[in-house]
């Protein structure tokens, strides 16, 4: 199997140490290092092998606060390269007087929703006391990893080295959507399609389980659930249900149900067959394998008061009518059993311009079916780094019907509840 390259680059002013990290990186003198302003005068490629990351090709680039014509050129050459990379590592010289430059990269990595990690190339033992400073001066420093050491000295390197590794999430993370399936079972997709169902096809997430079931050589069959009639206690709905199960020759292994359905398929799923939800599936896969953190982000709940701040987020601007789940039902249940509580909502890039995240008590998040890892990954880091807890729609619906059903749609993932009863 081909592997893709990870693309690192090493972003910063000029003379702040960026050709010394390559090196470091490397092993040898990939980059030219001099004291003379505007050394780097191209991008300097070089292809490695990282242990625990594999194979990267990492960019050194040219100082983006060069004056001059050729400056210019310089300039436009590195924020190309910006948009290449998958991780920017932005270098820092904490002895030097204005931070435009860094403020500008971050900016634009930020915008760009690249991964960032952050270091303090420390020219002299005294200049870690002047981070602070620096931070101050680039208040987006805050939502990323930092680490501080002399680019120059060797023994920093293999520091550097686990760094990278433990926060850099690569592109060539490999993810299974549903880990569950098993080959020749059966795995029935509750759809019950309402008014914001769009005709003529399947949403994303109920198209994607059913490629990837079929794929393993299992059997996924959709049974549509009428939830009107069943919310209004129609007995005849249940029962079509239960005749649904009863034609199968063996029990499903698993039932995939849209989460609006959770008040229902909780009590109707069969103690001997798995429940969860493709919010939850969808989650879980977007976000490269964190489900547990959204988990643990519920509990926040558990301890609201009157006056705390909900953020309700959506990747995307879809057309909402009906029952719409963020900006109906969540609201709802939230009015009903936190009276006091503030919800907001932020839809699509809204997110990434919210100066107020750490104001808030807890985020909710959609499944995440219409935005990239990448950027989902980039709302977690921030939301991570300011330690502000966040859970999904899939778990937050599960989680209105009790302790009991939100271990339930759990339980297929390996992930045991225990919050509080």
């Amino acid at each position: 199997m081909l592997v893709e390259r990870d693309h690192i680059g090493i972003f910063g002013k000029m003379n702040c140490g960026k050709s010394s990290i390559m090196n470091l990186l490397t092993q040898q003198q990939t980059s030219i290092v001099d004291p003379t302003p505007g050394t780097t005068a191209d991008t300097k490629i070089a292809l490695q092998e990282i242990h625990g990351l594999g194979p990267v090709k990492l960019f050194d680039t040219a100082g983006l606060d060069e004056a001059g014509e050729l400056g210019s050129k310089k300039r436009a050459k590195g924020l190309s390269d910006l948009k290449e990379c998958d991780l920017v590592l932005l270098v820092i010289d904490p002895d030097t007087k204005s931070f435009a430059t860094e403020r500008e990269i971050l900016a634009r990595a930020r915008e760009q929703d690249k991964q960032i990690l952050v270091i303090y190339n420390l020219f002299q033992s005294s200049s870690g006391q002047r981070i602070p400073l620096v931070e101050e001066s680039v208040p987006l420093l805050r939502f990323h990893q930092k680490i501080g050491l002399a680019a120059v000295d060797p023994v920093c390197r293999q520091p550097l080295l686990n760094f990278i590794v433990a926060n850099f999430v690569s592109k060539n993370c490999k993810m299974e959507l549903l880990p569950f399936v098993e080959r020749e079972e059966f795995y029935i997709l509750n759809i019950p399609m309402d008014d914001e169902t769009p005709p003529g096809r399947y949403l994303r997430p109920q198209a994607m389980a059913e490629e990837y079931i079929t794929r393993r050589w299992a059997y996924p069959i959709s049974y549509r659930m009428d939830l009107g009639r069943a919310r209004n206690g129609d007995a005849a709905e249940r029962r079509r249900f239960e005749a649904f199960l009863g034609s199968l020759n063996r029990r499903p292994k698993a039932i995939i149900t849209d989460s609006q359905a959770m008040d229902l398929m909780h009590t109707w799923t069969p103690d001997d067959v798995m429940l969860t939800t493709f919010s939850i599936m969808m989650i879980n896969y977007i976000s490269r394998g964190r489900l547990a953190r959204f988990a643990e982000g519920i509990k926040a709940l558990d301890s609201l008061r009157a006056g705390d701040k909900i953020l309700i987020a959506e990747a995307c601007n879809h057309s909402r009518i009906a029952e719409d789940i963020g900006t109906v039902q969540i609201p709802r249940f939230m009015k009903r059993h936190w009276p006091g509580v503030v919800v907001e909502h932020n839809f699509g890039r809204e997110f990434q311009e919210n100066d107020r995240l750490s104001s808030y008590k807890l985020v909710i998040h959609c499944g995440g079916c219409m935005i990239s890892a990448q950027k989902l990954l980039a709302r977690i880091r921030d939301l991570d780094s300011i330690g502000v807890p966040y859970t999904n729609y899939g778990i937050f619906l599960a989680y209105t019907q009790g302790r009991a059903a939100l271990r339930q749609v759990l339980r297929p993932w390996h992930i045991d509840y225990a919050g509080v009863d």
